[in-house]
C-alpha cells in the first residue's frame, strides 16, 4: 500500500465523520417527523401515547444523541479497521453458546439490532459494495475484502445502538426510535456512500477485484432414503419416527431458541397431536428442539470439509436424534451428552480425511456405519445405547494408534516443554548478561555470542542444577559457566588486556576450555561457533602482540541490540525427539528426509485460489484442535494441531495416521508468507452448525415484525 493510497484511506474516515456531524441531526429532525406522523394516524389510544413518549423523549435527549453517536461511531470505526496479526470481525449474528446466557432483554435486544441492520442493508447493499471495493484498494488488498470496510452499516448500526443503550429511556423508547428511523438512516447512509465513493474516485482509487471461486459441482442424492432425509430437514415430506410436523407457527424465532435452552417451556402443556400450535407446553418443546436437530443437520449436510460418505452417515443419524430431542429436547447443546459427544467424536475424526483412500478412513467409517446399525435396532434407551456406543468408539480409535506412536507423542511433548523452559529461561540470562558493566566495551562479535549461544549454555545447567538438588551450586557447571564471563569479557578487550600479558597467559586456556565444555553441553554445532573462536583468537593475539608503550587500538563500541530471533533454539537430539519440521521442508521441496509428507493427494483448488481466505489467520491464534492444510508442491496434507507450548511458541501436529510432527512459531508463520498453510477448522463442526442455527433464529426475529 502505497502513502497515496494510504491518506485517501485516511481522508476518507475523516470525510466520513465530518459528513456525520451533518446527517445526523437531520436524521434526528425526520424520525421525529415519522414518530408524530404515527402519533396521529394510529387510532390505538395505549401505541398513540407510546409514540408521544417516544417523541418527546427524542426530543429532550437530541443533543446527547448527536455527541454520543459520533464519540460511538469513531470508536466503532477504529476497532472495524483491519489490524496486522488479528481477523476484524464486525457485529454479528449471536452465536449458539452466547444465546444460552443471555437474559431476555438482551434476546430482545439482539432482534431489534437484526431487524434494524436488515432495513438499512437492504437501502445500502450495491452502495456499501462499491464503496468496499474502493477501501479495499485503499488498504492495499488486491481482492475485495469485507472487513476492509469500517464504515459498513452493521458498524453504524451498532453504534447507534450502543448511543440509544447509553441514554436512560425505556426499551420500549429505544424499539420505536429503531422501528421509525431506519428506512430513513438508511437513506443517508447510502448517500454518504455515494459521496465517500466519488471522493475515493477522484483521488485515483481503483476499486478492487472480486476473488472468483468456483461452485463446487451439485452431487446426485445418492439413494432416496438421503433424499427423504434431506426434504424432512426442511419440514417436507411424510412424517419420519419421531418427528414432529413443524406448522408455521413453530417458525424457530432467536427468543423461542433461547426459550427452549433456557428452559422456560418445560410445563405441562396440550398433547403431542397439538403439534405445538399452542405455543406451549411439552409439545412445543418438542417441536422446537426437532427443528434445531433439522437445521442443525441440513448445515453438516452442506459442510464440504466433511467427505460426501460421512455427510451421508450423519444424516442417518436423524431418527435416533430426533426420537431423542423428545426426551431430552436440550441435547445439543449440552456438551457432555453422549449424543453431542457422539456428534464431535464423528465429526472431529472425520475431519482428519481429505480422501476415502486415506490410511485408516475405511475402519474409520466401519465403525460409524456400526453406530448406525446400532441405533437402528431396538433396545434401551437411545442416550443409554449412544454412552456404550461412544465408549467402544474412543476405545476402536485409541487402539488404531500404535504404541510406539503415543509413545512418541509423548516424548515429544515432554522435550518441547524443556526447549520452550530453557530458551526462555536464556531470554533472562542474556537480559543479566547485557546489564553487566563491562559487557558494553567488548567487541560485538562477543556480545553476539554470550546473549545467544552462551545464554542458553548457562540456562541449560541451570536448568541441571534445579532438577539435581545433590549438586552443591558452587559444584555446578552453572557456576563455572558465569564464572568465565569476567575473564572473557576482559581478556575480549584490546586496551585492557594489553596492559596484563601475564593474567591473559593465565586465563586463555581456561576461558577456551570453559567455553568448548559449555556448548558441547549441550551440543551446539561447532561450525557455527568456528567463526567466534577464530575472533576471540585473534583479540587474545592482538592483545598479546600489543606493546605497552603503543596506544592499543580500541574497539568502539556499537548501539547494543538485542537479540531479536526468536525462534527456539534446539538441540540435535531434541529436534529428533520433537519431531521438528525442518528448514527443508519450509524452504525447499519435499526430500526423502521427511516420510511424514510421502503421502499426498491433489488439492482440490489451485492453492492460489485460497490466499484471500488465510487473511487474519496467524500462527500464534491458532488454537489447539485446530486442522490445517500444509500445501507442498501442488499436494495438501491434513493435521492437527495437538499440542501447543503454554507460552505459543512451539507446536506439536498429528496427522490422520498418528504421526506426530512439531513446530516452532517461525515455522508456521513462514509457512503462511508462503501462503502454504490454511486453516480448515478452528472451531468444531457441531458448533458451527448450531452457530448458524442460531443465525437462522436471528434473521427468522428480524423477519418475524415488520418494521
Amino acid at each position: 500500500m502505497d502513502a497515496r493510497d494510504t491518506q485517501a484511506f485516511d481522508d476518507c474516515l475523516k470525510e466520513a465523520l465530518a459528513q456525520t456531524r451533518e446527517w445526523m441531526p437531520r436524521w434526528l429532525t425526520q424520525l421525529q417527523t415519522v414518530l408524530k406522523d404515527r402519533e396521529s394516524s394510529t387510532g390505538q389510544m395505549g401505541e398513540k401515547q407510546g409514540l408521544m413518549r417516544a417523541r418527546n423523549a427524542l426530543e429532550s435527549h437530541r443533543d446527547r444523541i448527536v455527541a454520543g453517536f459520533l464519540t460511538a461511531m469513531a470508536e466503532a470505526v477504529e476497532q472495524a479497521i483491519p489490524r496486522s496479526g488479528s481477523s476484524s470481525r464486525g457485529p454479528r449474528s449471536v452465536s449458539f453458546d452466547e444465546l444460552e446466557l443471555m437474559g431476555d432483554d438482551q434476546v430482545q435486544e439482539t432482534v431489534e439490532l437484526a431487524r434494524v441492520q436488515q432495513v438499512v442493508q437492504m437501502s445500502v447493499d450495491e452502495e456499501q459494495l462499491a464503496l468496499t471495493a474502493l477501501l479495499s484498494t485503499a488498504q492495499g488488498y488486491e481482492l475485495v475484502n469485507a472487513d476492509a470496510n469500517p464504515l459498513r452499516a452493521e458498524v453504524i448500526v451498532a453504534a447507534l445502538m450502543k448511543t440509544f443503550k447509553g441514554l436512560h429511556v425505556e426499551p420500549a423508547v429505544r424499539a420505536r426510535w429503531l422501528q421509525a428511523g431506519a428506512l430513513s438512516l438508511g437513506s443517508e447512509l447510502r448517500d454518504m456512500y455515494l459521496q465517500l465513493g466519488m471522493m475515493l474516485g477522484q483521488a485515483g482509487i481503483e476499486p478492487a477485484a472480486y476473488a472468483v471461486i468456483q461452485a463446487p459441482e451439485s452431487r446426485p442424492v445418492p439413494n432416496a432414503s438421503l433424499a427423504s432425509g434431506a426434504s424432512k430437514a426442511l419440514g417436507r415430506g411424510d412424517e419420519e419416527p419421531g418427528q414432529e410436523v413443524l406448522s408455521s407457527d413453530a417458525l424457530l424465532t432467536l427468543d423461542h431458541l433461547h426459550q427452549l435452552l433456557v428452559g422456560n417451556l418445560d410445563q405441562s402443556g396440550d398433547a403431542p397431536s397439538d403439534q405445538g400450535a399452542s405455543g406451549s407446553g411439552n409439545a412445543m418443546v418438542r417441536t422446537l428442539a426437532s427443528e434445531v436437530v433439522s437445521l442443525m443437520l441440513k448445515r453438516i449436510a452442506a459442510d464440504e470439509r466433511l467427505l460426501p460418505p460421512v455427510r451421508e452417515m450423519l444424516q442417518e443419524m436423524k431418527p435416533a436424534l430426533l426420537q431423542l430431542a423428545r426426551s431430552e429436547p436440550r441435547f445439543f447443546a449440552d456438551r457432555q451428552n453422549p449424543a453431542r459427544r457422539m456428534l464431535d467424536a464423528i465429526t472431529e475424526r472425520s475431519l482428519a480425511f481429505t480422501s476415502e483412500q486415506d490410511r485408516g478412513y475405511g475402519p474409520f467409517s466401519n465403525q460409524v456405519r456400526n453406530i448406525l446399525k446400532a441405533l437402528k435396532m431396538p433396545g434401551p434407551d437411545i442416550s443409554v445405547r449412544l454412552e456404550q456406543l461412544l465408549e467402544d468408539l474412543n476405545r476402536s480409535q485409541a487402539e488404531a494408534v500404535a504404541p510406539a506412536q503415543v509413545q512418541a507423542r509423548g516424548l515429544a511433548v515432554q522435550t518441547l516443554v524443556r526447549v520452550e523452559q530453557r530458551n526462555l529461561l536464556a531470554e533472562r540470562v542474556a537480559a543479566e548478561i547485557r546489564h553487566r558493566n563491562d559487557f558494553e566495551k567488548s567487541p560485538g562479535v562477543v556480545r553476539r555470542f554470550l546473549t545467544s549461544a552462551w545464554s542458553q549454555v548457562i540456562a541449560q545447567a541451570r536448568l541441571e542444577v534445579s532438577e539435581t538438588p545433590s549438586i552443591k551450586p558452587a559444584d555446578s557447571p552453572a557456576f563455572r559457566y558465569s564464572e568465565v564471563l569476567p575473564d572473557l569479557l576482559w581478556s575480549s578487550q584490546l586496551a585492557l588486556a594489553s596492559l596484563n600479558r601475564p593474567r591473559l597467559v593465565k586465563v586463555i586456556p581456561t576461558v577456551l576450555r570453559t567455553l568448548r565444555e559449555g556448548l558441547d553441553s549441550i551440543e551446539y554445532p561447532r561450525e557455527q561457533t568456528e567463526a567466534f573462536f577464530q575472533a576471540l583468537m585473534g583479540l587474545h593475539e592482538a592483545a598479546y602482540k600489543t606493546q605497552r608503550n603503543e596506544p592499543p587500538v580500541v574497539d568502539e563500541p556499537v548501539s547494543i541490540q538485542p537479540e531479536m530471533d526468536d525462534e527456539p533454539w534446539m538441540q540435535r537430539t531434541e529436534a529428533r525427539d520433537s519431531c521438528l519440521m525442518d528448514d527443508v521442508f519450509l524452504d525447499s521441496p519435499l526430500t526423502s528426509t521427511q516420510p511424514a509428507f510421502l503421502e499426498t493427494r491433489p488439492m482440490q483448488r489451485d492453492w492460489a485460489d485460497l490466499k484471500a481466505e488465510m487473511a487474519g489467520q496467524h500462527a500464534a491464534n491458532l488454537p489447539v484442535g485446530t486442522w490445517v492444510d500444509i500445501s507442498q508442491d501442488g499436494h495438501a496434507v491434513r493435521w492437527q494441531i495437538t499440542w501447543a507450548s503454554p507460552h505459543g511458541t512451539l507446536f506439536l501436529f498429528t496427522g490422520a495416521n498418528g504421526r506426530s510432527l512439531s513446530m516452532t512459531k517461525r515455522g508456521l508463520e513462514r509457512l503462511q508468507e508462503q501462503n502454504r498453510l490454511r486453516v480448515v477448522a478452528d472451531h468444531g463442526v457441531v458448533d458451527e452448525a448450531l452457530d448458524e442455527v442460531a443465525r437462522q433464529a436471528w434473521l427468522n426475529s428480524a423477519k418475524a415484525d415488520g418494521l
